[in-house]
């Protein structure tokens, strides 16, 4: 029994990956936004100029 780890430990854990995993899926798809802003903005000024 004394080799177990508390529970709060565990739960712990759990709540941090998916934190992290939330933050990483985040920052993907803000990159992509920004990309594609990005990308419309060249497309725009080559319509333009």
């Amino acid at each position: 029994m004394a080799d177990k780890s508390p529970p709060k430990a565990k739960a712990s854990d759990d709540r941090e990956a998916r934190l992290k995993q939330a933050l990483k899926a985040n920052m993907a798809k803000r990159k992509a936004q920004a990309r594609a802003r990005a990308e419309a903005g060249k497309k725009q000024e080559q319509d333009n100029g």
